[in-house]
């Protein structure tokens, strides 16, 4: 006779995720974020406080909030750990929607588990539930079935059986990693079975490395040794599989220059002689050049964003593109020769093959030409420089205060591109940037996590005024917590990145910074005071050395220390970049968008189709 224990549906759950082990036997899920209400609060919540010591459970005020905590923090830890995320049902739930959506586009793993409506369905329709005239089997969780890699609604106990382990293939698989939804019933949540004790027993998961295929390995190699300048991108692939170490190895025994995307930065120092610089529309000059005259280009881990290829427009010269990935997916895209494999173990493989080749490319010239054309601008002004001062030289002054253990991060606006470009990053993962799905909001509650994830770490957060106005909750739960970090909030007034697209495609200045939108009052907000409210320690620097000054404080504050500065929103690097396909109006009365027309029909034209 199998041995059983009778436990509701819901603690079922959160005692089998305690019991699930990441390969360094800590749990797999490292906690929960939580915000109760009617469809979580008996249920998971009474089990959660049962499993309070195992599994911590954690507060958050915001439930997309909690999930771009969450969702940083496996991306920190290079998808070897997950949290999971819990919310009533209605608006509580469809505000992690975007957050789902978020970890999708950019593989991370996020175990999602918003409540549900009764199964029993006889309250229908209970407060919050949406109706669907047409389907009675719809709620508001469906919104999650396409942002999910896994999708489930539990509508009895012992679904749980096998909804939990697909849960978990699905987070810890390296090819098919991202957010999992369990939509929860409510009354579910609270009904008792009878388990299988070894249901609970405790099992290790290990994220597989996948060898390369033996003939894609030949084809590739061939392809590889007949280049004449090849040059390696790197992308967010090459840091989940803990493969910084073999990229160097292999790009300095072949000497292939490498470039770094949005997500692969830092894989290689700033100063490695191999490291060609960021690459694409945000790229440097230095690398932009070399993909520009590459015969072949190696993708690893990059799933090939067009802010990496320029719109498929910077690689004009390749003849062949080769893409190193876990995921089936992306190792075709483009027409790409496909190398599907584990970024670590197909890198020492493609090595071996290679023997000896070696290309010996030589980019330090182009290299020391970037750097002294954007060194002067992350300079500190002068004294008697009383203009406003540029993101770039913000970025400088937090570069200056950044020891070997910083880690930058952000995810929009201006912030991205600008460090991107400038920031010099001298370790993996020092540089944090969700650029995936760019989501405004996500700045602060990825910073807390960062920090929680490593808490060694001095996590510097950098973020507009915008980012700060779309959530900025999570900082109270910062101070709540006692996570120290710093955040360097850039007011422009507005959305400023966006308004020099607008400018830059030939449109008049419109609803962007806050002096072309329509209001009765002129907006003062005070984010200073403001971040001071919510109980963390807050100053304004009237200028770059004032921030300096500020910088230095926040490395002895207790919690999150946040320093405003004002910011003139025109200024961007001019040097490097590269043309991104942002659709022109054919027709318009304004000669400026006629212009910019032309030039968008010129540019389309250099686009290389697959």
């Amino acid at each position: 006779m199998t041995d059983t224990i009778r436990l509701t549906a819901a603690q079922a759950m959160v005692r089998w995720l305690a019991a699930q082990k990441a390969e360094d036997g800590t749990p797999f899920i490292a906690g929960c974020w939580a915000i109760f209400g009617h469809g979580n609060v008996a249920g998971l919540g009474e089990a959660l406080h049962g499993v309070r010591e195992e599994l911590p459970t954690y507060r958050g005020h915001n439930e997309q909030g909690m999930a771009h905590a969450a969702i940083a923090y496996a991306k920190q830890l290079q998808r070897r750990h997950a949290m999971m995320v819990t919310s009533s049902i209605g608006p509580g739930a469809t505000n992690m929607v975007t957050a789902a959506a978020l970890a999708y586009v950019n593989r991370l793993p996020v175990l999602l588990v918003p409540g549900d409506v009764f199964a029993h369905r006889g309250p229908d329709p209970v407060l919050q539930q949406t109706e669907n005239f047409a389907d009675g089997t719809v709620s508001a969780n469906d919104c999650f079935r396409p942002v999910s890699r896994y999708f489930d609604r539990i509508q009895r106990p012992e679904q749980l059986l096998t909804a939990l382990p697909r849960a978990m293939r699905t987070m810890t698989d390296p090819a098919d990693c991202g957010p999992v939804t369990l939509s929860f019933c409510q009354d579910v949540q609270t009904e008792a079975f009878d388990w299988p004790v070894r249901f609970f027993e405790e099992r290790t998961w290990r994220m597989r490395r996948t060898p390369p295929d033996p003939v894609e390995l030949d084809t590739v190699t061939k392809a590889l040794a007949a280049a004449e300048r090849p040059v390696i991108v790197a992308g967010g692939g090459v840091h989940y599989s803990d493969a910084t170490d073999a990229l160097r190895t292999f790009a300095e025994a072949h000497g292939i220059p490498v470039v770094e995307t949005q997500a692969g930065k830092s894989a290689l120092p700033w100063d490695n002689p191999q490291n060609a610089g960021p690459v694409g529309v945000t790229g440097a000059t230095s690398a932009n050049e070399t993909c520009a005259e590459a015969d072949l280009v190696l993708g690893v881990g990059t799933r090939f964003q067009d802010f990496t290829t320029g719109s498929w427009a910077l690689f004009r010269s390749a003849r062949t593109m080769v893409s190193l990935n876990v995921n089936a997916y992306d190792a075709a895209k483009h027409g790409a020769l496909p190398l599907m494999a584990d970024a670590r173990t197909g890198l020492e493989a493609l090595s071996q093959a290679l023997g000896d080749r070696n290309w010996s490319a030589d980019i330090a010239a182009r290299k020391q030409a970037w750097f002294a054309e954007v060194d002067p601008l992350t300079a500190a002004p002068g004294p008697d420089d009383n203009a406003l001062p540029t993101d770039m030289q913000v970025i400088g002054a937090a570069q200056r205060a950044a020891g070997p253990d910083t880690v930058v991060m952000c995810a929009a606006g201006t912030m991205p591109g600008e460090l991107h470009k400038l920031w010099k990053a001298g370790r993996p993962r020092s540089y944090h940037m969700e650029y995936g799905f760019s989501c405004m909001g996500y700045e602060l509650a990825g910073a807390m996590a960062i920090k929680m994830a490593e808490p060694d770490r001095d996590v510097v957060c950098m973020l507009g005024d915008g980012s700060y106005m779309m959530m900025n909750s999570e900082l109270a739960t910062a101070v709540m917590m006692g996570v120290k970090f710093t955040v360097v909030i850039t007011d422009n007034r507005g959305f400023g990145c966006i308004n020099r697209l607008q400018m830059a495609t030939g449109g008049a200045e419109f609803n962007n910074l806050l002096d072309h939108t329509v209001h009765a009052a002129s907006s003062r907000i005070d984010f200073a005071a403001h971040a001071a409210s919510m109980g963390a320690e807050a100053v304004k620097a009237g200028s770059i050395a004032e921030l300096e000054q500020a910088l230095a404080r926040a490395k002895d504050a207790r919690g999150p220390f946040v320093v405003v500065i004002d910011t003139d929103p025109y200024p961007s690097t001019p040097h490097g970049g590269h043309w991104w396909e942002v659709a022109v109006p054919e027709v318009s009365p304004r000669p400026e968008v006629n212009e910019a027309r032309k030039g968008y029909e010129s540019n389309r034209k250099r686009q290389v189709t697959a």
